[in-house]
């Protein structure tokens, strides 16, 4: 388990010694008892640095941004970010390192073990709680949380409120850091793609009417790309603000700017919307299940990036974000690979 002093102090390590020049890590909300993402500049900041199971945000988002601003920068501050990582955020930083999209020299890593728990579901932790008013949600050491609320503490056991996508996690501990607190921890769930059982007994045109469904509700506010560390094209391909065409726009013009879907929330685009952006994290997405949770209208979009890192490892025995040296899933050949899928 994570002692919230060490991480406390080796960040303030760090910052003092001018080895970082700022720390991404959690804090406590103005209301409410669930972490957000926080930036600490300053030694003393760090008083308010917290690692608990609300822990949910994958700040390996914020990798983009600090990217982003340094190319607008005459004269950038070159020492690297640091930034706190859970497991399945660590492979987010692999994958982000595998595509050359940044440099190991431009991230201090401090690596923290969710342990034999994982994050807290906040949807499962209001119906389990039922209203009543929380303050704060621990770990424990014997696989539960300790839950204060107006009424006292209680102890609850972890699974009954921790997220589906921790349940099947197999990286409890970072795979990659700089420093590393709470141990190596080492978890092997019983069926690391369980969730998607019901959906994949479901038939062929079951499923189309969940679907059809679901994402009619979507309402195309890209909450999901938005939050999603994978998604860093300057120009998304799915997105038409940049590929606008007009009627007054010359024909050599429109054939440059290629259309792939409407800017309408219409359930065929938001097909078309969804099953492009699935494909694209084929091989990429970590399941650490931003999008889903950051969704305005509950769309169980997990199943869709869980399904992709099923097959990938069945028909490629391709793990996301373990190592940097070999190519990713979408950019290497292996003359073995199955082609019984090609029509």
């Amino acid at each position: 388990m994570v002692a919230l002093e060490d991480l406390k102090q080796e960040a303030k390590n760090v910052l003092e010694g001018g080895t970082v020049k700022y720390i991404i890590g959690y804090k406590k909300p103005a209301v409410g008892f669930m972490a957000v993402p926080a930036f600490f500049h300053k030694p003393e900041d760090l008083d308010a640095l917290v690692w608990d199971p609300t822990c949910v945000h994958n700040l390996v988002l914020f990798l983009k941004d600090e990217k982003k601003k340094k190319l607008g920068q005459k004269e950038p501050d070159e020492r690297p970010v640091g930034i706190v990582v859970k497991g399945c955020d660590s492979r987010a930083v692999n994958v982000l390192l595998q595509e050359n999209y940044i440099d190991r020299e431009n991230v201090y890593i401090l690596g923290v073990s969710c342990g034999k728990t994982g994050m807290v579901d906040l949807k499962k932790v209001r119906k389990y709680f039922k209203g009543k008013i929380i303050s704060q949600i621990d770990f424990n050491e014997n696989e539960s949380f300790t839950v204060t609320t107006t009424e006292g503490k209680v102890e609850v056991p972890a699974a009954d409120i921790f997220a589906v996508r921790c349940t099947e996690c197999i990286t409890a501990s970072p795979v990659i850091h700089d420093v590393l607190l709470g141990g190596d921890s080492v978890r092997t769930p019983e069926n690391p793609f369980g969730s998607l059982e019901e959906m994949e007994s479901k038939s062929q045109g079951q499923k189309w009417d969940f679907w059809q469904e679901q994402l009619t509700k979507c309402i195309r506010c890209y909450a999901c790309r938005s939050i999603c560390p994978m998604c860093y094209c300057d120009e998304c391909v799915v997105d038409t603000i940049n590929f606008a065409v007009y009627p007054d726009t010359p024909a050599e013009e429109k054939a440059q700017k290629i259309k792939w879907v409407e800017k309408s929330p219409t359930t065929s685009e938001n097909f078309i919307y969804h099953m492009v952006r699935a494909i694209h994290l084929a091989g990429r997405c970590v399941d650490c299940a931003e999008c889903e949770r950051a969704c305005p209208m509950d769309i169980p979009l997990r199943f869709l990036n869980k399904k992709l890192e099923k097959e990938s490892k069945k028909l490629f025995d391709y793990d996301v974000g373990y190592d940097t040296e070999i190519p990713s899933l979408i950019s290497s050949f292996r003359d073995e690979d199955p082609e019984d899928f090609i029509r």
